[in-house]
């Protein structure tokens, strides 16, 4: 298949692209960046929608949207988040609908966020969400998506945990204070972490582009989440650096402001759509995917 990625020179997009054509397929990437840095493996590329061939494409995988913890959160940067995603996936519907032959199948970028605060309970797609500005960005994002479906498109939400892996994401974050001995868990630790090793991620998305019957939400982390200070346990042992520094809630939220919320907020979020419809995991536990980033 020909497929549009938006979103593409990203962290869970290079690792996509890859795969896509390890697979066979013919991704084609939607930048605004004059001279993009490709993925691997990828040759076409679009500044603007009008440049592609019409009924030219098969599917669209729509990862775009600005660095969720890249800022703080003041009322400027909150605006940004949400046009970076809603006013994305509104071009690309737009231009789906433009198209005599539209794509069939659009699959979105989502986010743990959705849910908000969840305590202790499981989180599975039919979890009712809290309110908070995540879930109100994840929800608008999400509405924008599903408007292809007017158009006879298969549409697939996918809601994203913390994707781990070397180069990027928020190991890149974390790492610094870990290796020099000073990482330790956030808060009260107590608070669930859904994470997912990021070949797992891609995988997931090119899953849902090769299996028509698949669509609606789908959770995207791994089926064994941990509480953070369990996370920081297993990130400290894989690093064979102490991890036992705290960082009080009080510190964070000075440190941050409401943009601590995505560092304390707890989701026992499970993959149980996906788990049902026979989707494996190459890294169900974390100790694996940990030993698999840092051999």
């Amino acid at each position: 298949m020909r497929v549009l990625v938006s979103g593409a020179t990203g962290f869970i997009g290079q690792t996509l692209c890859r795969l896509l054509v390890e697979q066979g397929h013919e991704p084609w990437v939607w930048t605004r960046q004059l001279k993009p840095r490709l993925p691997e493996g990828t040759s076409h590329f679009v500044n603007q929608l009008s440049e592609i061939e019409k009924n030219s494409i098969d599917a669209v995988i729509n990862l775009a949207g600005a660095g969720i913890a890249d800022k703080r959160w003041s009322e400027a940067r909150k605006k940004e988040l949400i046009s970076s995603r809603v006013n994305t996936t509104q071009q690309l519907v737009k231009w789906m609908t433009a198209q005599d032959k539209p794509p069939r199948v659009l699959i979105s970028a989502s986010a743990v966020g959705y849910y908000g605060e969840q305590g202790n309970r499981e989180v599975t797609e039919e979890t009712p969400p809290t309110s908070g500005f995540t879930h109100d960005l994840c929800a608008a994002w999400e509405k924008a998506a599903l408007e292809a479906e007017q158009l006879g498109a298969r549409v697939c939400l996918v809601r994203t945990g913390v994707v781990l892996d070397q180069g990027g994401g928020s190991l890149a974050k974390m790492l610094p204070a870990f290796k020099l001995g000073l990482g330790g868990p956030l808060g009260s630790g107590q608070h669930w972490f859904p994470w997912i090793h990021r070949e797992d991620m891609a995988r997931i998305y090119l899953w849902l582009l090769e299996n028509p019957e698949q669509q609606g939400v789908f959770n995207a982390s791994a089926p064994q989440p941990v509480t953070n200070a369990e996370f920081t346990r297993c990130l400290g042992k894989a690093l064979k650096r102490p991890a036992f520094m705290p960082m009080p809630a009080p510190v964070l939220k000075l440190m941050f402001g409401e943009m601590a919320e995505l560092l304390l907020v707890s989701d026992r979020m499970l993959p149980k759509r996906l788990q049902q419809a026979g989707f494996e995991f190459h890294y169900p536990r974390l100790e694996q995917a940990l030993a698999k980033i840092f051999h």
